[in-house]
């Protein structure tokens, strides 16, 4: 009796289940790596199809292979699946006492912002009680190479995350300030790796100047930014004095997510 479209899909949707099965386990095993023999016991399927699975999430980077020990444990894409989760949900919980104390401190927007994919956007802010203040737009993308929350998240990734990333986009200006040269870029993600934090002096917005740092996580990646943001006539003067407090604030919303880097 030949195959209907139903049987089809109803084997398609029983191997996506059983992947995301072995994705789960290595979740909740408490354990670095797990081996073939393992997951197949612990699941109750065969080694063979445990293979054909590993196979298939090896291509997406969920899973990675140790070549020594031909134990398999989480990869990249599965680490960034985490890291999009914990910037979706707690993080903005986490932040809000340290967003406000950085606005009040500066007087100044202090404001949260999260990558995605190609791009990062502003998940939260708070604004300060000012006459001329600033404002930013939650939710909109905004490529990696400009402003310096961007700078921040983009200095951050592998370097590997980060030639793909350049290899991909042009570097478009936003204004006269934009860095449009990769060898410039790659220079400046350099320096923000080494001093910690990434500066905007109309980068991205004519008139308008910020600082930002990373959030890393555990195992050192980035997770987000946290930014200090105002009109460039005002808050360029005091720049170097709010580093300190930015730096402060970062450091402590990245040791709540484990790093101790």
């Amino acid at each position: 009796m030949p195959e209907t479209e139903s049987d089809s899909q109803s084997r398609s949707i029983a191997a996506v289940e059983r992947a995301m099965d072995v994705l789960l386990l290595f979740g909740r095993s408490g354990r670095a790596d797990l081996g073939v023999t393992e997951i197949a016991n612990e699941l109750g399927i065969t080694k063979a199809a445990v293979h054909r699975i590993l196979t298939a999430l090896r291509s997406r980077e969920l899973i990675t292979l140790e070549p020594t020990t031909r134990r398999y444990a989480l990869g990249h894409a599965a680490m960034a699946l985490g890291r999009a989760y914990l910037a979706r949900t707690d993080l903005r919980v986490m932040a809000g006492p340290e967003l406000r104390r950085l606005a009040t401190l500066t007087g100044e927007t202090a404001t949260l912002s999260i990558r995605r994919g190609d791009t990062r956007m502003y998940v939260d802010q708070v604004v300060p009680d000012q006459e001329l203040r600033m404002e930013v737009a939650l939710g909109q993308p905004y490529p990696l190479h400009a402003g310096s929350s961007s700078k921040a998240i983009l200095a951050y990734l592998r370097k590997e995350e980060i030639d793909e990333y350049l290899g991909r986009h042009e570097l478009s200006a936003f204004t006269d300030a934009t860095i449009t040269s990769q060898r410039k870029l790659r220079a400046e993600l350099t320096t923000i790796r080494k001093r910690g934090y990434a500066v905007s002096l109309g980068e991205r917005q004519i008139g308008a100047a910020s600082i930002a740092s990373p959030i890393l996580d555990h195992d050192g990646g980035v997770v987000a930014a946290v930014s200090v943001c105002g009109p460039l006539s005002r808050f360029e003067p005091r720049l170097d004095e709010y580093v300190p407090m930015l730096l402060k604030a970062a450091g402590a919303l990245s040791t709540q997510l484990g790093y101790s880097g």
